[in-house]
C-alpha cells in the first residue's frame, strides 16, 4: 500500500524538499501541497490523504486550526496529522495533540527519521519525537482546555482494570514492548489492550489515548521540574 501524503507548509522550498524526499520512496507519494491551513483542509477533503504533514505556524489559518478541522470532520476520520515544527516544546504542539494530531517532529530531524515518522503515524501509531519529554505532556496535556476532546473519569469505567493499567503505561510514554516486560505478557497482548481502550473511548489513535489519560485523571501530572 502506498502512503498518500498531503504537505502543508507556507515555505515553498521546504515543500519541494519534502516532496522530493517522500516521492523518492517506493511506499509513499505526495498527492497535494497546501500553503496555509485553509488550503490544507480543502485539499484534505478533496484527496483524503493517509497523512497530512502539517506545519503549525502558517499565515492566515494556521496548522493548529487546520488540524482541529480535519480531526473533527467525520469524513476525514482516517486521515492522520503529523505536526512539523521548529519549536517542539511549546503549547501549540500540545494543543495540536489535543485536537487530534497523531504526533510531531522537529524540522531539524534527519530524512530517515522523518520518513520513519510518516510510516509510524500512517500505520495508526502515535509519534512523539525524542525531545518531547514528559515535561511537555505534564505541563500542557494535563491542563484542562475548553476545546479539548477529553474523557471524563466516569468514561474510564468502560475499561477493564488491565486496560486502564496499560493506558496509564502508554501515557507515561512506554512502548508496547516495554509495557509487555513490566506486565509479563506479550507485546501483541499489550497492543490488543491498547486498541480495545481506544475503541471503547473513541480515541483516534495512541496519541489521543495519552491525552485522555491525563485529562481524565487516570495519570497525574508531575510538577514541571520533576521526572521519573
Amino acid at each position: 500500500m502506498t502512503i498518500r501524503v498531503l504537505l502543508a507548509d507556507d515555505q515553498a522550498l521546504l515543500r519541494a524538499t519534502f516532496r522530493i524526499l517522500i516521492d523518492s520512496c517506493a511506499d509513499m507519494e505526495v498527492v497535494a501541497e497546501a500553503a496555509d491551513g485553509t488550503e490544507a483542509v480543502a485539499l484534505a477533503r478533496t484527496h483524503h490523504p493517509d497523512l497530512v504533514l502539517m506545519d503549525i505556524r502558517m499565515p492566515g489559518a494556521d496548522g493548529l486550526t487546520a488540524t482541529s478541522e480535519i480531526c473533527a470532520d467525520p469524513a476525514l476520520r482516517a486521515v492522520r496529522v503529523l505536526i512539523l515544527t521548529t519549536f517542539e516544546i511549546d503549547e501549540y504542539v500540545a494543543q495540536a495533540l489535543r485536537a487530534g494530531a497523531s504526533g510531531f517532529l522537529g524540522k531539524d530531524v534527519t530524512a530517515d527519521v522523518l520518513l520513519d515518522g510518516i510510516r509510524t503515524v500512517a500505520a495508526g501509531d502515535s509519534l512523539l519525537s525524542p525531545t518531547a519529554t514528559r515535561t511537555l505532556i505534564t505541563r500542557f496535556l494535563a491542563s484542562p482546555a475548553e476545546s479539548s476532546q477529553s474523557a471524563a473519569p466516569e468514561h474510564l469505567t468502560a475499561l477493564t482494570a488491565r486496560e486502564r493499567e496499560v493506558m496509564a503505561w502508554v501515557a507515561e510514554g512506554h512502548s508496547n514492548e516495554e509495557i509487555a516486560e513490566k506486565l509479563f505478557v506479550s507485546p501483541l497482548t499489550v497492543r490488543t489492550h491498547v486498541h480495545r481502550a481506544m475503541t471503547k473511548l473513541g480515541a483516534r489513535d495512541r496519541a489521543q489515548l495519552v491525552v485522555m489519560a491525563y485529562q481524565s485523571g487516570l495519570v497525574r501530572a508531575l510538577p514541571p521540574n520533576e521526572d521519573h
